[in-house]
């Protein structure tokens, strides 16, 4: 089959390579139907995080089952299924708790000697925790299955975000970062009963859907013009639900400078740089709370799913550039270059 591997900075290829087979009894195979891009993949694409040449890449999407394991009985070969980011095997401690993310036996697509989602197949561990059945006359609407694509990462991680903020009914919100996990967090903000979104970003394109998904304000500037342009829009006293969408120091400087006293900042950007940017000693005197880290999407799909059926949501612009497999590097070159916001792989 072919799919994306990675062999150096800004070196991607879509190769040929082993077809996935059922290893364990709890496996399952999935054949792609589409699959995307995430911001975080282009860390490994810049060479800011370690990868081994040949190493595959991509962890979202969604298919039809293949194969299955012996011991696999929640989905079946024909089925249409959405994956999280992250496997996981849905009875430890951990996955009874909600954090799938921290499964003991838990993983990440792409992971040495694992398949990345961008390729036309991949093997699935723990295919009772980790995947989710969705409706089968979805994969004929090409709409739908682009907003159902949301499910793998980007809308459960804004969501994470917004519950990590606080975020309820009547709340001020304010979101830095205008990828589509910070676009997630709007429609994630809204869909929660935020009265006031903010959103801080300055490409109007990106904007636009951010109005679209509910922000109620748009506030271009950075650092301390942010600070002090959020602070005129909130009486002096700053949001109180707060998402960090970008992970950068700045970003983070951002989130507690724009914080009202008591509220809480959500961060779901992954941390890079040199240092975070946290003053601690400003955020025990002005009673900030930081929750976040990797959203546990598998967690969320069951309460979000119903909601993109229904059409109460529809996280789907967030993709504004197709491309087929063989279009995957070209895809990344567009999202490094910022002449796209989220790429999606068809397979078909």
């Amino acid at each position: 089959m072919r799919a994306t591997t990675i062999h150096a900075p800004f070196d991607m290829r879509v190769e040929d390579v082993p077809e996935p087979l059922v290893q364990l009894p709890t496996d399952a195979v999935v054949r792609v139907l589409r699959a995307c891009i995430c911001g975080s993949d282009l860390w490994a694409y810049r060479g800011e995080s370690a990868r081994q040449p040949g190493q595959r890449i991509g962890h979202e999407f969604l298919g039809i089952v293949e194969e299955t394991g012996s011991e696999v009985s929640g989905v079946k070969a024909g089925d249409l299924v959405v994956a999280p980011f992250v496997w996981s095997d849905g009875v430890c401690d951990y996955c009874r708790e909600g954090l799938t993310t921290s499964c003991v036996h838990g993983g990440f697509w792409g992971a040495v000697g694992y398949d990345g989602g961008q390729g036309e197949a991949v093997r699935v561990p723990f295919a009772d925790g980790t995947l989710v059945r969705l409706p089968k006359d979805a994969a004929s609407d090409d709409h739908l299955l682009s907003a159902l694509l949301t499910l793998s990462d980007v809308l459960g991680t804004g969501h994470h975000a917004a519950l990590g903020a606080g975020v309820r009914k009547g709340a001020t919100v304010a979101v830095v970062g205008d990828g589509a996990v910070g676009l997630c967090a709007v429609l994630a903000a809204k869909r929660l009963g935020a009265e006031r979104i903010i959103a801080l970003g300055r490409h109007e394109t990106r904007t636009d859907i951010a109005r679209r998904f509910g922000a109620t304000d748009v506030v271009a500037a950075r650092g301390e013009a942010a600070v002090e342009a959020v602070r005129e829009l909130t009486r002096g006293q700053g949001a109180h639900a707060v998402v960090e969408a970008v992970g950068t120091e700045q970003s983070m400087r951002t989130a507690v400078g724009i914080t009202r006293d008591g509220g809480a900042i959500g961060f779901v950007g992954v941390p890079h740089g040199s240092g975070t940017g946290l003053d601690l000693g400003v955020m025990f005197d002005r009673n900030i709370a930081l929750r976040g880290g990797v959203a546990p999407v598998r967690t969320y799909i069951p309460e979000l799913l119903p909601d993109i059926l229904d059409g109460s949501i529809d996280p789907s612009p967030v993709f504004d550039l197709t491309v087929d497999l063989e279009g995957v590097p070209d895809g990344y070159k567009a999202m490094d270059e910022r002449t796209a916001l989220k790429v999606m792989v068809t397979n078909s």
